[in-house]
Formats: structure tokens, sequence, C-alpha cells
């Protein structure tokens, strides 16, 4: 069968999968044969200060399952260490592929490389193929009835609901033995080492590296999906998906994830599941339809004018868990020690930076960022903004978490803050929420702030906000 391309090359990204991929399914039914690659980018590699950078590692053992899987079909995957300006046009010319299919980033730096990478193509004659693969829906396809677009999630989500179900999830069902992989073999892998980078601890807290692992997650998630929505808010159990880093890395797709909530659509946990699926979409398009959230600026941005304490020593003592408040302190353990943080507990300690400590949701952000093996930029954005009461549809700004009560509610045992906070094990349920009432437990600080105090100066500071807004309307 005659083809529009002899040879095309696909350029893995946030798509790390070789099932259910649009490029990969795009560029098979256009092309004779394919070969895949991946570019550690050093522009993105550059910025990171941990050597043992938990996302590089997980990066770097999935491609080699991915190589693995290729292998059994007499391929390989280029893996190239540089800037993709530069190294996707050279291997394209390299080895004379006519066309070159990726799948649609949309944060500023993606969308600015794939330009640049498109003109460089275009000077050799080479296609620069893209397709939507990491939302279910993209930024234009959700509009209000007057082709505006939504910053409230609730009739976003209604509008995006009706026309999944009626459209279903677009699953690509393909074989790869069908898909006529370009014959190669590549004998010396680039190492982590060799890209600036050492192995991490990842395996120690079981992520799945590994197709068939990724699979008997998922599997493990559906066994508990009906009881999603009673479990999903306490971090002791074992409640939520844990699938956001294969979310964020595309080793799962949204469709195949979706289609479990179809499926399954009749029990309030897929439907709160699936909630939870829109709301990433919701804030994919919120950073393509309202930009200048991707310089930093509050969605709201009279919330730019905030005069936020900023105090030094409160950060620090957030950052390493030690403010004195236990489900804020473990919730930050967690994140140090392995890279993730429970949903409940990132709305929990967003609020306590922002609102207790009266510290720059920016600040906090970018710790996220630094920290989260799952760091998404449009997810991590939206749920400070919201917890921080700047962003859209975001909590109101005279709504503030009360640590304590916000801990005997999710925590009421205990039993999450002593898995991170080993000093106070010996306290019972009824005291660890506050240890310090009536006990002196001597590893472990005073509360370094007294919540009523700051919650009345964080409502203060939104007044003045709001009151000088009113006046220079």
């Amino acid at each position: 069968m005659n083809k529009p391309f002899s040879k095309s090359l696909v350029w893995l990204r946030r798509d790390l999968r070789l099932h259910d991929n649009t490029a990969l399914f795009n560029a098979a039914s256009q092309s004779n044969s394919i070969s895949i690659c991946f570019v550690f980018d050093t522009n993105i590699l550059s910025k990171l200060k941990n050597k043992e950078d938990q996302r590089v590692d997980f990066i770097y053992q999935i491609l080699q399952d991915i190589k693995q899987t290729l292998r059994q079909h007499n391929s390989d995957i280029w893996i190239v260490h540089g800037d993709p300006i530069h190294e996707i046009p050279k291997l394209a010319k390299s080895i004379n592929a006519d066309a070159v299919f990726v799948n649609r980033d949309y944060e500023k730096y993606g969308v600015n490389r794939d330009d640049a990478v498109q003109k460089k193509l275009s000077g050799l004659n080479k296609k620069f193929e893209s397709f939507k693969d990491q939302v279910l829906f993209e930024a234009d396809e959700i509009v209000t009835k007057n082709n505006t677009h939504y910053s409230v999630f609730s009739p976003y989500r209604n509008n995006h609901l009706e026309k999944l179900l009626a459209s279903g999830s677009g699953i690509n069902t393909y074989k790869l033995d069908d898909i006529n992989f370009e014959k190669f073999t590549i004998d010396k892998m680039l190492t982590l080492n060799d890209i600036g980078f050492e192995s991490s601890n990842i395996s120690y807290f079981q992520i799945a590296t590994t197709y068939q692992g990724i699979q008997s997650q998922i599997n493990e998630f559906q066994d508990r999906l009906e009881h999603y929505d009673q479990t999903r808010n306490f971090p002791a159990i074992k409640g939520v998906s844990y699938l956001s880093v294969h979310n964020r890395f595309g080793t799962i797709s949204i469709r195949e994830i979706a289609n479990i909530c179809l499926k399954n659509y009749v029990t309030s946990g897929s439907k709160s599941w699936l909630n939870e699926l829109i709301w990433r979409d919701f804030y994919f398009q919120i950073i393509v339809n309202f930009s200048h959230v991707q310089d930093g600026r509050s969605f709201k941005q009279q919330y730019d004018n905030l005069q936020y304490e900023n105090n030094e020593s409160f950060f620090e003592s957030w950052k390493q868990g030690r403010t004195g408040f236990p489900i804020v302190d473990a919730a930050m353990r967690q994140l140090n020690t392995t890279g993730y943080m429970h949903n409940r507990l990132r709305m929990i300690v967003a609020s306590f930076l922002t609102k207790d400590l009266l510290i720059d949701w920016r600040w906090g952000e970018e710790y996220f960022k630094e920290k989260l093996i799952d760091f998404d930029f449009s997810a991590n954005n939206g749920g400070w903004q919201w917890a921080a009461s700047v962003g859209c549809d975001a909590q109101p700004w005279f709504r503030i978490f009360n640590p304590l009560l916000q801990s005997q509610k999710f925590d009421s045992d205990g039993k999450f803050i002593k898995k991170y906070i080993p000093e106070l094990s010996a306290f019972d349920k009824k005291n660890i929420h506050e240890p310090h009432s009536k006990f002196a437990p001597k590893d472990y600080p005073k509360p370094i702030i007294d919540h009523a105090i700051q919650r009345q100066k964080a409502l203060k500071m939104f007044e003045h906000i709001n009151h000088v807004a009113k006046k220079q309307h």
C-alpha cells in the first residue's frame, strides 16, 4: 500500500509508552517504517539540582523497558542527550526520515521548542506532524455557548462529561506486531551517569517502571475504584490510585483510564475519579487560554499585590516538616522522603503555607516542582492557586483550613502522622494532633504560629486587596 512517508521518526516526550499512543498510531498508518526516539533535554536537566532526581531515573527505567519491547520487534530506540532543537532535525536527517510525529505539548517551553523544531525540519524538507494525546479534550474543544473559555470548573465539567459520554474516550487500538518498526540495534545505551545523573530511591517505593508492572497497578486500583470517593481523602489508607506519576509521563494513556471510569460509570467511585481526570483537562486548558499563569502570575491578577510576610525561617520549618503541626509536618516529610504527597495533604500544606505562615504561594509551587515525582506544571500551578485563593474557581479567600481540624478529620487515629513522625509514636489518637497541649515531646517542635492569630492576618491581607480593587473600579 502506498503511504505518504517512506520512513518516520516518532519522538516520545510526555507519552512514554508504545500502546494507545496517538502519534505512533498515526505514524504507523502513514509510513512504511517507523523509528522511535527520546531526547534527554539539557535545557530541562540543567535546572535540576538533585543529581539523584527520581524523575530522571523513572524516565530512564521506562526507556529501558521500551527498548526491550522494541528489541522483540528487531528494532530499538534512539536515546539522545542534548537540545531537541538541534538533536531532532539532526537525527531525522541521519536516519533519512521524511517526517517527525509527536504528541502535542501545552506549556510555553514545549510549544516554542516544537515551533523551532518544525522550522528546522521544514528547511530540510521534512514534515512535523503533531496530535492530541495527553488530554481527553484540548483547550478549544470545550467552550461556552458564546465560544468563550471556562474559568469555573462545574460548567466546564458538565460540558466535558456530556461530550465524553457521547463520544467515548477514543482509545487507539492496534497491535505492535502490525507496525513496521525500522530494523536496527543500538549496542551502547546512554547511562544515567552519561547524562550527569545517578540512580535514585524509586525502587524502594515500588513505583512500577515496566509495561507489565504498570498494567498490574491499574488492575489493582480497578479493584478499589468503587470505593474511591469514600477513601480518597484519608492518607493512612490505600484510597487513591497512585497512578499520578504514570499520568504525568504518559506511561499510561489518559484514554485507557477514562475508559475504566466510563465502563464502571454506575459507581460513585468511578464518577469521582473521572471528575479528577476532568480537573486535569481543566487545568491544561487554563494554562493555554489564560497563559499569564505560566509567567508566575495569579489567575486573578489583583492578587499579585497581596502583601505576604514571607518569613524565611517559617519557610524552612515548613520545608523540613518542623512546624509543630503534625499533619503538615508528616505531609512534608512524606514529600521529602518519597517524592510523593497525598492529594488531601497537598491542599492542607498549601493552605497552611499561604494562609497560616503568610508565605507567597509561588514559593510552595517552586518547592513542589523540585520535589514531586509526579510534578506537572498545570496541575501543580492550579492546585497552589486554588489553595491560596488566587486562582480560577479557587477556595474562597475567607475559607481557611484549620490544620488541627483537618488532622482530626482525615487522620483521626494519627496513623499517617506516626508513620512519618516517629517522635510522636507513643501518643494516643486524642493527643497526637496537638501534642504540646498537654505534654512536651522533647524531639518535636512547638507550633511556630497561632492559627487563630494568623487567620485574622490572612483575612486582613485579602480584605485590603479587595478594598483597593473595588476603589479602582
